[in-house]
């Protein structure tokens, strides 16, 4: 005799869940090291990134996750947990892949194009990759949920992309379009080309 079927849970519940998790990752080590740097009378500070200064190139791995205070920490969390979650929807390889290129691109486009001795710091850079991530690869998919998602992230995010232009010196410009063009080029290596 066969037992009656139990519905298995979606595994969609699981994405969700997982994606949530790993989106507050970085969003938790950021408040937790603005909690220490605050503590510390910004000793952390030192660990941003620094133009034009070989050692400061260390920083591109370290100053995304630091902030100039709790107002530019708090101004890049929300953004920085729905983009993330978004991304991390796709699966862990592809966000790991995409924060990468994105913290490689927007470092070494601080790192290049702002003044010598520049000091930077924020997630601003992997906001804008992982924005533009999620836009390019929706031009890239054919799977409608993707287009949809792109659709929706444009129109409640895209006025942000105007951040990519050099209008106020006490932003990174420069951070931002690496991470834009960071994240371009992240979907194109894990969507490929749009069929034509």
């Amino acid at each position: 005799m066969s037992q009656p079927s139990v519905p298995v849970p979606a595994r969609n519940a699981t994405d969700t869940r997982r994606s949530l998790q790993l989106a507050g990752i970085p969003v938790g080590l950021m408040w937790a090291l603005e909690a220490i740097d605050t503590a510390t009378f910004h000793l952390l500070d030192r660990f941003g990134l620094q133009s034009w200064d070989l050692d400061g190139l260390w920083g591109m791995f370290t100053a995304p996750w630091l902030h100039l205070g709790w107002q530019h920490l708090m101004n890049n969390s929300v953004p920085l947990l729905v983009l993330g979650f978004l991304v991390a929807l796709s699966g862990i390889r592809r966000w790991l892949l995409t924060t990468l290129v994105v913290v490689l691109t927007s470092g070494l486009a601080a790192w290049l194009l702002s003044p010598p001795g520049t000091m930077t710091m924020g997630a601003s850079g992997v906001v804008f990759g992982w924005l533009t991530y999620l836009l390019a690869r929706a031009w890239w998919s054919r799977d409608w949920r993707q287009v949809l998602i792109g659709v929706v992230v444009f129109v409640v995010y895209g006025s942000v992309l105007w951040g990519v232009l050099p209008a106020d010196q006490a932003v990174s410009w420069q951070g931002h379009l690496g991470g834009a063009a960071g994240g371009i080029l992240a979907a194109r290596m894990l969507h490929g080309r749009r069929a034509s």
